[in-house]
């Protein structure tokens, strides 16, 4: 499709993709989506409804600054004339700006997925995007009565469960004339890459609204996104750790190793080994791949009564309650000490060295191999009451969640015992 630069100026650059339908479309980038050649928000989207559409794309993180936009219509006000129906859309900065010049625009519709009131800290404290604000550029960026027309329609999308979003929603819900609300709950600030489909978009832009017909719509895609699951699990998981093992059973997840980050994979497989019995379906679902190990003997515990176990998911020393091993045998390896030596586990009926660098990235060495430089074994101390886990001059120390760190002290939290002892010293009390 046809498409050409129709204003451009240090701050933004506006392009005109020329399409058949009668509505013209303003869509403006995000803080991501930002002017790159021709690109236009949404533009896949878009361009397959035949829209046209002025693109208007920031070059700055600067929220598209009043004097900007206002060049840029002096520019293109004839080129728009002819267009009676005029619509628009944007996310996040960009769906600031398609409410903030809806009445210069002449906007008959705006469409804004989580967008900011301001990002002047003394109107909106956000610590996303205050750092952004600059006095000379964004004055008066606050979205006011005159910004905003009782002619157009106003439908914004947003998580009411995020403070930061909501905060801006309240100040929005004060200013504009009529708006019509559809909340995306436990998608944080994401609405835009949940929500990404153009038959949803061509709805949004077009039909006529009705709440019911765009949450079923909306219910249809989400049902299909990875990234709506994603942000579900993040901000359900602290709250709600069995949602998670409902979520897996019920959906048909494929995630590739990369999609969740190191911090979050953590919490998965804490919340799914303690709260349930671990499959390798499972863990397939979220991206994850393991060799398959087992052994079973009596074990050293750590502080708390939990059992040390080497976690082959995330390749770390963890203790877990005995009823989690248990379930998850497979996958949690029991940690055993007769005396001092190396700490070794057996998969797949051969044994192994745990190793680790000064970084505390724990790898796992054949008996036989050797070790790659920067690797140091695991050393287990044999005292008359306990054993120490140690690394160079750092000794192993647990907490009561079953996370490990490596310290300089010795506390109590770096003493182990084995079952058989735990066992010996109830029955002499």
């Amino acid at each position: 499709m046809e498409k050409h630069i129709i204003f451009e100026d240090e701050q933004i650059r506006a392009i005109f993709l020329k399409g058949s339908s009668d509505a013209l479309i303003f869509s403006f980038g995000d803080l991501i989506t930002r002017a790159k050649g021709l690109s236009i928000n949404a533009e896949k989207s878009l361009a397959k409804h035949e829209f046209n559409v002025i693109g208007i794309m920031p070059k700055q993180k600067s929220w598209f600054p009043e004097s900007s936009i206002l060049a840029m219509f002096a520019a293109i006000e004839d080129f728009i004339a002819p267009f009676k129906t005029r619509i628009g859309y944007g996310g996040s900065m960009g769906g600031y700006a398609a409410i903030k010049y809806s009445a210069l625009l002449q906007l008959d519709r705006v469409v804004a997925l989580v967008p900011q009131y301001s990002i002047n800290p003394d109107q909106v404290e956000d610590l996303r995007y205050n750092m952004f604000f600059h006095a000379e550029l964004n004055a008066t960026m606050q979205i006011q009565a005159h910004d905003v027309s009782a002619e157009c329609e106003y439908i914004v999308v947003y998580d009411p469960y995020c403070e930061e979003d909501r905060a801006h929603y309240l100040k929005l819900e004060h200013v504009l004339p009529q708006i019509q609300t559809l909340n995306l709950p436990f998608t944080g600030h994401d609405a835009i890459a949940v929500l990404a489909s153009s038959e949803l978009l061509n709805d949004f832009l077009l039909h006529e609204f009705d709440a019911p017909y765009f949450y079923q719509k909306i219910r249809q895609v989400k049902k299909n996104s990875k990234f709506y699951y994603r942000k579900v699990i993040e901000n359900l998981l602290p709250r709600h750790k069995n949602a998670l093992g409902s979520i897996l059973i019920n959906n048909d997840l494929q995630l590739d190793h990369q999609f969740f980050d190191p911090k979050l994979k953590q919490h998965l497989l804490r919340a799914l080994l303690s709260n349930k019995q671990v499959s390798q379906q499972d863990l397939l679902k979220l991206g994850i791949q393991v060799n398959l190990p087992q052994e079973n003997r009596s074990q050293l515990l750590d502080y708390f009564g939990h059992g040390l176990v080497f976690n082959v998911i995330s390749q770390k020393i963890e203790s877990y309650a005995a009823s989690a091993i248990a379930l998850n045998h497979k996958f949690l390896i029991p940690i055993f000490a007769k005396g001092s030596g190396l700490v070794q586990i057996n998969l797949n009926d051969e044994r192994y060295v745990v190793a680790m660098n000064d970084r505390q990235v724990m790898k796992l060495f054949k008996e036989q191999d050797a070790l790659t430089v920067g690797m140091h074994p695991i050393v287990i101390k044999k005292y008359s009451d306990f054993y120490l886990l140690s690394y160079k001059h750092l000794n192993l120390s647990t907490n009561e969640y079953g996370n490990h760190d490596f310290i300089e002290d010795s506390p109590e939290t770096t003493q182990f015992v084995t079952q058989s002892e735990q066992l010996q010293s109830t029955l002499n009390i």
